[in-house]
């Protein structure tokens, strides 16, 4: 199955929820305030949050009367451009080597099977992985992170439960430049009941590596689950606020008809959407793609 076969197959959801609301607006009538006002409606009930809806709304009119348009069923192309616009206005550049990617997310979005699925598709582009065990605190992350490491035939640096996870991402860079990695993964916990601790380990973390790895490129990507909808903006500027975030990816968006958000977590953040995840095999981790996107949801 091709890219787009398997976002579109995962995107359905999505799909039916707003791509078919929108059918019943673009139906070629003359364009008024009823038309933009029920558009305005469908995008908010999409999980497109209202100050990203209220841009949308203010950008399809000006580009409407620019290029004259008159009838509803010739703003669909209209739309589809600022979304996809709204999409690219941080398109993520090309991975350099070394790297580093410091994966952050609360508890369940993922983090643990998104680093398992991205070793075995950088080993499958031919580049040499490491993986950091640096969720410490849950004492099952380390075991998970070894089954992924064995599947992708990587190394995994682990330590006892409890340890620093500094200290393990200390140790990881050692490995990570013995072995001349192209990739170092690093796994964080993701608990947030007590929100401080966990934000001072990430930011001990992002010391670490600055002084120890400068020769890396160095990203902070923030997963979230696609079925939280809107409330996976909260997510992202909290761990924004902790270490300044570079990319986000996006999990579990086949099993959702609230993929709509992504067009207001671009809206809202100066952050590359890098990957969105449509399906529980690791072929099922794709490149974001803002145009194939679009096409799939509308």
């Amino acid at each position: 199955m091709g890219f787009f076969s398997r976002l579109f197959e995962g995107m359905k959801k999505t799909k039916k929820s707003f791509g078919e609301k929108l059918k019943y607006i673009f139906t070629g009538n003359d364009i008024d305030e009823d038309f933009y006002e029920e558009l305005e409606f469908v995008l908010v009930s999409s999980d497109i949050g209202v100050e990203t809806t209220e841009y949308i709304i203010d950008e399809l009119r000006e580009r409407a009367k620019k290029n004259k348009v008159k009838k509803t069923e010739d703003c669909k192309h209209l739309l589809k451009e600022i979304l996809v616009d709204i999409l690219s206005q941080n398109k993520p550049e090309k991975l350099g080597s070394p790297c580093v990617i410091m994966v952050l997310g609360v508890n369940g979005v993922g983090k643990t099977t998104t680093i398992g699925k991205l070793a075995k598709k950088f080993t499958d582009e031919g580049k040499k992985v490491v993986l950091a065990a640096a969720d410490t605190f849950r004492a099952a992350a380390s075991d998970q992170l070894e089954v992924w490491a064995n599947r992708a035939k990587v190394k995994v640096v682990t330590n006892e439960h409890g340890v620093d996870p500094a200290a393990v991402v200390y140790d990881s860079i050692q490995a990570a430049k013995a072995r001349n990695a192209d990739v170092l993964l690093i796994d964080t916990a993701g608990r947030l009941h007590n929100k401080a601790v966990l934000m001072e380990e990430l930011k001990k973390i992002s010391r670490v590596v600055n002084k120890e790895y400068p020769e890396a490129e160095y990203h902070k990507m923030v997963i979230v689950d696609g079925a939280t909808g809107q409330n996976a903006i909260s997510q992202v500027e909290l761990f924004n606020e902790a270490v300044e975030l570079t990319d986000v990816s996006i999990t579990k968006l086949d099993g959702t008809s609230k993929g709509g958000f992504l067009i207001s977590l671009a809206k809202d953040f100066d952050l590359a959407i890098r990957y969105v995840g449509v399906g529980e095999t690791a072929d099922d981790l794709l490149d974001f793609d803002p145009k194939e996107f679009v096409d799939a949801i509308l």
